[in-house]
């Protein structure tokens, strides 16, 4: 460990005199996925120089887990999704070579992402993959995870919008991800509209059902302000792992902030690991630089998707639809909430901003 580092995990925290916390002594696991959903934010145009400057921050703070690919993961670049900048492997590979601590994680959706593309960047080196379903339809995750697990993988099943399934419907899933090797199994707030009582609620329901079999994750988005509440909220329900993005980087009003969330889980006494003040410097010097003008905003529409609970990565979509079509957003997220859209059926978007141009 550099003196550096040395110095930075010895500095004092600052407390109020209370001792303790909710979390005191609790070993928390830390993925930071800047440079996978914080991709959202950018309209996937991140860079193998930005994948280099923010994975050696990362790195160099101490952060446990670094996500890279597209947005929409593996596969994602494409018409539907939006073309990144750089492809994936090359993203891959380039922040493998900085990462010295920290493992490298991948997304993969099945229907977007392939085995063959899980294959490819098991060769350049990831050492995590979190294959992705909607909530409901664990079942499609299983031969993915079953060839992670061929290919020597840790494996994270990741339940997209959690809050659209029961607490003991989604055990159930959690369950199946389980039975398929999955090796820690996510609550996933992918449209920011949960409230950490309902967080709690999940994350209890998942733990008792796996009997401490699997670690819990917690993935939360900010639309509706509580990201890092929602994630903290996790923690002490029993969540082992925890997400977030630098500045908050992400789809709609962003992710709980990495820096925030482990500044705030310093104060509630658990144990990181991470150089907090050079983890603060790596998102206020490195990621708000290379993205100024593109930091997420909690925002009319990105509130809209947390109230009506829309996926977060239809916002950039539907903006685009509302000013070629003319129309306002808000109207296209309450309509989509309406249709109780999920994840995938993107080109609703676009049947619904036709049908209000022509009311």
């Amino acid at each position: 460990m550099s003196d550096d580092r040395q110095d930075l995990l010895a500095s004092p925290v600052i407390h109020d005199g209370s001792t303790g916390g909710p979390l005191a002594g609790r070993a928390i696991t830390v993925c930071d996925t800047t440079l996978r959903d914080g991709s959202h934010s950018v309209a996937h145009r991140f860079t193998v120089d930005d994948v280099r400057a923010v994975a050696r921050g990362l790195d160099a703070a101490g952060v446990h887990v670094v996500e890279v690919t597209h947005g929409d993961g593996l596969g994602g670049s494409s018409f539907t999704y939006g073309f990144g900048a750089e492809s994936d492997l090359d993203l891959i590979r380039t922040a493998r070579a900085e990462l010295t601590t920290s493992k490298l994680a991948a997304l993969l959706l099945p229907g977007i992402g392939t085995i063959d593309d899980l294959e490819d960047a098991s060769a350049e080196g990831i050492d995590i993959v979190r294959v992705a379903t909607h909530c409901t339809e664990a079942d499609i995750a299983v031969q993915h995870l079953e060839a992670a697990k061929r290919l020597g993988l840790e494996t994270v099943g990741f339940l997209m919008m959690s809050h659209m399934a029961a607490p003991s419907v989604l055990a159930e899933q959690a369950q199946i991800m389980r039975d398929s090797g999955a090796d820690t199994v996510y609550v996933v707030d992918s449209a920011g509209a949960m409230l950490p009582h309902q967080v709690v609620e999940r994350v209890e329901a998942v733990r008792t059902r796996l009997d401490d079999d699997v670690t819990i994750g917690m993935h939360a988005h900010n639309n509706l302000g509580v990201g890092v509440a929602n994630a903290l909220a996790a923690a002490g329900a029993g969540a082992g792992i925890l997400d977030g993005s630098c500045h908050g980087l992400g789809a709609g009003a962003g992710n709980a902030a990495t820096e925030v969330l482990v500044a705030a889980l310093d104060r509630a006494g658990a144990d990181t690991g991470i150089a907090t003040r050079r983890l603060i410097d790596v998102s206020e010097d490195v990621v708000a630089q290379r993205c100024a003008g593109k930091l997420p905003s909690l925002d009319r529409g990105s509130l809209l998707l947390g109230y009506a609970g829309i996926y977060s990565s239809f916002l950039l979509h539907t903006r685009r639809a509302a000013a070629r079509y003319g129309v306002a957003e808000a109207d296209i997220i309450v309509e989509l909430g309406r249709r109780r859209v999920v994840g995938g059926q993107e080109d609703m978007i676009i049947d619904v901003a036709l049908e209000l141009s022509h009311r």
